[in-house]
């Protein structure tokens, strides 16, 4: 299956996906950040398609008509979110129907949207944790395929959570991709 990863961040998890030897055909950011980084050092093409507004007017179905155009020249079967900033449109998921993938770092369905680390410690849970998801036009709301817990210790601050949450990110999203690539379908 040939494999894009979209990034908007440091890049921590395509780093992961490179490091076990998946084959990435592009990346794909929406600002300039570290994941070009990432992909260069591996070798991958990377195209910017920067967002340029976060405001109302911002255009999501010609931003998604973009995103899908440059996915389409490279006969992507498989789209991994790895932090990937931007919601897109419907036109993402008409045209690769549970072939899109993404994590959120709580055990969803408890904690979706944005803030899912910081939710869950205002909350008073004793454990929040990582989820491998299918993305769908509902945001945090597809199909789970991994889910790992993460207890919440007295002294966490949302920082030091989210950073033990990403290491069981890393590790169970990039093995929940090799089996989806090594089975040759999502499900």
């Amino acid at each position: 299956m040939r494999l894009a990863v979209l990034a908007s961040g440091s890049g921590t998890i395509l780093d992961s996906i490179c490091a076990d030897g998946i084959a990435v055909s592009v990346v794909i950011v929406d600002r300039p950040c570290g994941a070009q980084e990432v992909a260069a050092r591996n070798g991958i093409s990377c195209e910017l398609i920067e967002r340029r507004t976060y405001g109302p007017d911002f255009d999501r179905n010609g931003y998604t008509a973009e995103v899908l155009g440059v996915l389409s020249g490279w006969d992507i079967e498989l789209v991994a979110m790895a932090g990937f900033g931007t919601v897109l449109g419907k036109g993402m998921f008409d045209a690769f129907p549970g072939h899109v993938l993404n994590t959120h770092p709580a055990l969803l369905p408890s904690f979706p949207g944005w803030h899912g680390v910081a939710d869950a410690l205002a909350y008073g849970v004793k454990v929040t944790g990582c989820t491998v998801h299918i993305a769908t036009e509902e945001v945090d709301a597809g199909p789970i395929l991994a889910q790992e817990a993460v207890a919440i210790e007295p002294d966490d601050t949302v920082e030091s959570l989210h950073e033990r949450i990403k290491a069981v990110e890393r590790r169970i999203y990039v093995r929940t991709i090799s089996e989806i690539i090594e089975r040759g379908s999502v499900q």
